[in-house]
């Protein structure tokens, strides 16, 4: 199943099931055309996985696996939907995407046991971690590279675990050309180990999102490009870059 929050031509929020025929809400169809799609969740933290495939951690100049998760975060205020703008801090000049797909949270869980973890998933969704290198990279400062406004997209909708198998793919677009592509099975660590390691000192609220990092390839954005995250048993986030 595919759930959608969308705010409904009146401004009312509402949440649906995305088919094929539209988006159903109650007793009533909407033409995804017609209303504004909103993160699929409320998380009240991110917890962002660094280095989460190979290839990436190889291109990075990592040349060993870690033996756990590397985590950071990212804010609420960093969310925006499918269909919202990206904004460029202003003054950076190495702005650039990051395909991820996240994990949202379905209850409030802390100390997870690995074989228990799905049991605490709501489903999975699109994320592009938006990153400023210049903060990041040059200053090692990652609240400023990571953390800024509209920093995160996710969406567009809320899949079931049952919807995404195993070896889904992932890629992301460019103004149409393909930049990143992967699969899920390809992760250092899996869903469940991810969950276990997050909970270990930090407790998930329903809502919150890990997201699982990004494989080889994070390229430059720029203002007027159009960027889509597709993660196959989900679908496509797609989003537009603005300068602020």
């Amino acid at each position: 199943m595919h759930t959608v929050r969308f705010s409904d031509p009146s401004g009312l929020t509402r949440t649906g099931t995305w088919t094929d025929s539209g988006i159903d809400a109650g007793n009533q169809r909407y033409d995804p055309a017609e209303v504004t799609i909103l993160p699929p969740s409320e998380p009240t933290k991110i917890v962002c996985q660094a280095g989460g495939y190979v290839d990436h951690r190889e291109e990075s100049g990592f040349e060993d696996l870690p033996d756990r998760p590397e985590l950071f975060l990212k804010t609420p205020n960093c969310v925006v939907g499918h269909g919202d703008a990206i904004e460029l801090p202003p003054g950076r000049d190495e702005v650039e995407f990051e395909a991820e797909f996240g994990i949202v949270i379905d209850e409030q869980c802390r100390a997870v046991d690995e074989d228990e973890a799905m049991e605490f998933v709501r489903g999975f969704t699109c994320v592009n971690d938006i990153s400023n290198r210049d903060d990041q990279a040059e200053e090692r400062n990652w609240v400023r590279g990571k953390a800024f406004d509209a920093s995160l997209p996710i969406g567009p909708v809320l899949a079931t675990p049952d919807e995404v198998p195993d070896d889904a793919r992932l890629e992301l677009r460019l103004n149409g050309e393909v930049k990143q592509e992967t699969t899920r099975d390809m992760m250092i660590f899996s869903v469940p180990n991810l969950i276990a390691e997050v909970s270990e000192l930090i407790t998930l609220e329903p809502g919150d999102v890990i997201a699982s990092g990004t494989p080889f390839g994070p390229g430059p954005l720029g203002e007027g490009d159009v960027v889509e995250v597709e993660f196959e048993g989900v679908g496509t986030l797609e989003n537009h870059v603005v300068a602020r």
